[in-house]
């Protein structure tokens, strides 16, 4: 990998830090950002979680995952990754005053999984991936840590199928806070497949996303120059003080069918 790529990976993974320390010290409104119970159980139920299984929450956030998952199957051990300190050190916070003695909280660069190879049975990643500036890397580090028949988790919002210019990109970037990518079932399922992830199953659902206009500077500057229909299709609402839209979302799981 050349330095400057290096850089600018290394400047994309910051300024995602900074968005989430400053999305997480929002409290209320990143919580209406990301939550949703029904969204939740269906994850839940649909990863088929088993006795005694080892499972990394990739990006785990306030560990709106991994707390879940601790918390109904104390067999397993969970650990939560992620970039943001200060939520790791939060969630640690948090797990020792509900007793969680088997879910721990790692903080690593962004770039290297700090585990072994083949150490996980299932690795899990909510509405995250779309901020890893080299994702071939990233999910070349979910193959190399998972054990062969391991399962791959990701839910993930995903670009309409009018919109091939990718207005959703532009809009989400209006919020200088790393984001790269949203990424189609089809995309994901051909840049896991040259890590030896073959998908198994999937579904869809949606979520009603806000923004606060006071991060979105330029906005009107990305409206205009998309089509409206395709703008349209995302169900924008616009208030005195927020941007509202709903984005379809890919649930996917994923198995190790070889070993790259």
């Amino acid at each position: 990998m050349g330095e400057q790529i290096l850089m600018d990976i290394k400047k994309s993974i910051d300024d995602t830090r900074k968005g989430f320390e400053e999305s997480f010290a929002s409290g209320g409104f990143y919580n209406r950002q990301t939550q949703d119970p029904g969204h939740l159980d269906r994850i839940l139920e649909f990863v088929r979680i088993r006795d005694g299984m080892r499972i990394l929450d990739l990006g785990t956030g306030s560990g709106y995952l991994s707390f879940p998952i601790a918390g109904k199957h104390a067999s397993c051990e969970v650990i939560g990754l992620d970039i943001v300190l200060a939520a790791l050190e939060s969630n640690r916070a948090r797990a020792a005053d509900e007793g969680l003695n088997n879910l721990s909280f790692v903080c690593y660069d962004g770039i290297d999984f700090p585990f072994e190879s083949e150490s996980f049975d299932l690795v899990v990643t909510r509405y995250a991936l779309h901020h890893f500036p080299d994702i071939e890397h990233s999910i070349g580090e979910v193959s190399r840590v998972l054990k062969k028949g391991g399962r791959l988790f990701l839910s993930d919002p995903c670009p309409n199928e009018c919109d091939s210019e990718r207005f959703v990109d532009d809009y989400m970037r209006l919020k200088k806070d790393g984001h790269i990518k949203f990424y189609t079932k089809d995309e994901w399922t051909v840049i896991c497949s040259r890590h030896g992830l073959a998908i198994t199953d999937s579904f869809d659902s949606s979520i009603r996303f806000p923004k606060k206009k006071d991060t979105a500077y330029g906005y009107e500057e990305v409206l205009g120059k998309h089509d409206r229909a395709v703008i349209a299709s995302y169900d924008l609402t616009e208030t005195d003080t927020e941007l509202i839209l709903t984005e379809r979302v890919n649930n996917i799981l994923f198995e190790k069918k070889t070993l790259p």
